[in-house]
């Protein structure tokens, strides 16, 4: 069943990147924190790299001002692609959480099939506010959409 709001987030463990290498972040990453979580296809992709990352580096500030802990994205991809994108757009405020596996995105129930495009399973597009693992809002894509899940519409609700 998808995730919705009042619902916890499921354990799951991502991969992010550090001066150390790669370490596994748990469910311990939300707790205690008002968490901006937002989800996409893959890095380096059109959309993502375009407008849905930047939107999120640009509204950083905006967001913690409301209260807002950390910022947070995941998607589909290993933690080596995550560390790299996250370089190349100058992306400090936004801790990547690689989802390699996609077991975040299939515990959640928001996956995608980007078979036809040679990306296999991946999460689709999303963004939420978790405060202490909690989901307080969830705003979830139309497929081919790039409305509800920007950082404006997430600042626009708190």
């Amino acid at each position: 069943m998808t995730i919705k709001i009042g619902d916890t987030l499921p354990d799951a463990t991502f991969s992010t990147m550090t001066d150390h290498g790669p370490e596994p972040v748990g469910k311990e990453f939300f707790a205690g924190k008002t968490v901006a979580l937002f989800a996409l296809p893959g890095a380096f992709t059109p959309t993502c790299s375009a407008k849905h990352l930047p939107g999120f580096i640009d509204k950083a500030a905006d967001l913690k001002a409301k209260g807002v802990d950390a910022i947070a994205c995941t998607s589909v991809n290993d933690v080596f692609v995550m560390g790299a994108w996250a370089k190349a757009n100058d992306a400090e405020d936004i801790t990547m959480l690689a989802d390699g596996n996609g077991d975040f995105a299939k515990a959640v129930d928001l996956t995608m099939d980007g078979s036809k495009f040679g990306m296999g399973t991946r999460s689709q597009r999303y963004s939420m506010l978790v405060v202490d693992g909690v989901v307080k809002q969830l705003n979830v894509e139309a497929p081919g959409e790039f409305k509800v899940s920007a950082a404006d519409y997430l600042l626009g609700q708190l």
